[in-house]
Order: structure tokens, then sequence, then C-alpha cells
């Protein structure tokens, strides 16, 4: 037997409005992302769309949404993701654009990759805080994400 390789598409959902990020589903997101694949690449797209795609995270808090697809087929769902606009939800058209932030092979380097960028933007913050307090809470976000970036590599080295 031969293994299916997939590809994952690490993506930001970008919204304007806030409060309508905790409405994100799963569903909408991958019909809107179909819809904009079969748009921009006809029936080709469409049907290298629908052997393997799938939508398998969404985090409504953070913005962050994880697409799985097969490897011959990623960059044609890549390509099309700027052309993703608007999202229906429940009945309402939300505004928003997709920005891919990594492709991996595997779940887990998608991981590694969003908490290193995620340690990135809390160093961008740093210097944006205004008051000892905020310095202080982004500074210990910082020292939590390093420390579970040592334990992990202690833990990976202990293994082998």
């Amino acid at each position: 037997m031969v293994r299916v390789k997939s590809r994952y598409l690490l993506c930001e959902i970008n919204i304007s409005v806030p409060s309508n990020r905790l409405l994100l589903e799963d569903r909408p997101i991958f019909s809107a992302v179909k819809d904009a694949v079969a748009s921009m690449h006809g029936d080709y797209g469409a049907a290298q769309c629908s052997i393997g795609f799938s939508v398998k995270y969404v985090n409504a808090l953070t913005g962050i949404m994880l697409i799985r697809c097969p490897k011959s087929s990623y960059r044609l769902i890549w390509s099309a993701l700027p052309f993703v606009t608007s999202v229906e939800l429940k009945g309402r058209k939300i505004p928003l654009f997709l920005n891919c932030l990594h492709v991996g092979g595997t779940i887990r380097t998608c991981q590694k990759f969003l908490v290193r960028y995620n340690t990135q933007q809390l160093h961008r913050m740093l210097p944006q805080c205004k008051t000892t307090d905020e310095k202080t809470h982004v500074r210990r976000a910082i020292l939590r994400s390093s420390t579970k970036m040592l334990k992990g590599k202690e833990h990976k080295d202990e293994s082998d």
C-alpha cells in the first residue's frame, strides 16, 4: 500500500470586528475556501479540492486555522486563500481575509512553528507596552512560552 501524503496550511484569520471572530466555525470556512478554489481554478481545482481537503482546526479566540490537503494539490488551495473575502455565518456575511503563515508536512511541525511565531509576536509587543503592568504580563507570557519550548527539547533529548 502507498501512504497518502498531505500538507497542512497554518492560516491566520483576520477579521476587522473582533467580536465576530467568536462566531467562526469550520464548515463555513471550508465552503468559502472550496468556492474560492473552484472560482480561481475551475473544475480541475474543485475536483482536486474534493479529495482529501478538510479544515482540521479552527480556534475562534486566536483566529488560527489548520487546513489539511493532498500534497499534489496544496498549491492550488494556497493560491486561492487570498481570494476568500467573506464567510457566511448564521445568515450574516462576515468580511475577513486569510493569511497563510506556514506550510508543513505534519500537524506537529505546524504546532512547533506556531509556538515560535507566538513568541516572536510577544517580543514585538513588548516595546509597545505603555505601563509596567503590561510589560510584566508580556514578559511572563514570553517566559512561559520559552520554558515550554525548553521542556519539550529536554524531553526529546531524554528519549534519544
